[in-house]
């Protein structure tokens, strides 16, 4: 049973443009913000039950990406407006946290990371970049997506971003008459935020180092083992482009992250005595 104090609390964090971002924190320890991949939410995705199960040994917050659930969406959107919404977060945690980023989350989170000195240490998980040809690239899909959005067809959009993703066509057909489709339309309009995160990562082509050669507080980049080699290679290079990552597979896992197969992984990693690498002379 989890301790009283891991009983969540919500508020509202102001973004640097004066957006509203609903944030909840919950449990105990040193502070730990979680990053929403594509169509998740506070009340809907992985990082709730993953907050519960991690509250024990950490504060941890949870916030609602900028147009979903309780947040706002002021206009126009910009991908940098996002890491302004995490270092709202990050004031609401004191000014220091470790920071956790799955899927889209995961590229959102890392760039955070460079820029907010205040996230101390860093976990990713199944970041979608696709770094060679092992799967054909996106470019075509987020076009159908955004044109979908634009034009009000949020089904539409929400279909080909997981048929994009690999989903089989008679399961997307299944959950359409499933309650959630109901909850993936509320937040479909934000597809486009999460193409403009990973889009550029998703042309099949090797990783820049440079992007990231200011990042020195220590990363853990883990994927499944159950997924697709794509996914595989592309995390992979990713630990190998940053300057201060380990990478690991877990073992029969995939993209439907379950909490019990993180939270011994991510406990041991951010409770490590690992420190910032100090970049030698010349770098």
């Amino acid at each position: 049973m989890l301790a009283e104090n891991a009983k969540p609390s919500t508020q509202a964090v102001l973004s640097r443009d004066g957006t509203p971002i609903a944030c909840e924190r919950r449990g105990h320890g040193h502070p730990l913000i979680l990053v929403d991949g594509a169509l998740c939410s506070r009340t809907m995705g992985p990082s709730g039950p993953l907050a519960k199960a991690l509250a024990d040994n950490f504060t941890v917050f949870r916030y609602d990406r900028r147009g979903r659930g309780g947040s706002g969406d002021t206009s126009p959107y910009a991908v940098e407006r996002e890491v302004d919404d995490i270092e709202a977060v990050l004031r609401a945690a004191g000014g220091e946290a470790y920071a956790w980023g799955m899927s889209s989350g995961a590229m959102l989170a890392l760039m955070a990371a460079v820029r907010l000195p205040g996230i101390r240490k860093l976990a990713l998980y199944e970041a979608p970049l696709i770094v060679d040809d092992s799967r054909k690239t996106t470019q075509a899909d987020w076009a159908i997506i955004r044109d979908a959005v634009a034009q009000g067809r949020r089904g539409a959009a929400i279909a080909a971003f997981l048929k994009s993703v690999g989903m089989p066509r008679l399961l997307i057909v299944f959950m359409k008459l499933t309650p959630i489709w109901r909850k993936l339309k509320a937040v479909a309009h934000t597809l486009p935020h999460d193409g403009a995160i990973v889009a550029g990562d998703q042309l099949g082509k090797p990783l820049d180092p440079t992007r990231w050669a200011s990042l020195h507080v220590p990363v853990l980049v883990t994927d499944g083992g159950k997924s697709p080699p794509w996914m595989q290679h592309g995390n992979r290079a990713l630990a190998e482009a940053l300057p201060n990552a380990s990478y690991r597979t877990l073992p029969g896992q995939n993209h439907m992250l379950k909490p019990a197969a993180h939270v011994p992984v991510l406990t041991e990693f951010f409770n490590s005595r690992d420190q910032a690498r100090t970049p030698t002379s010349g770098e």
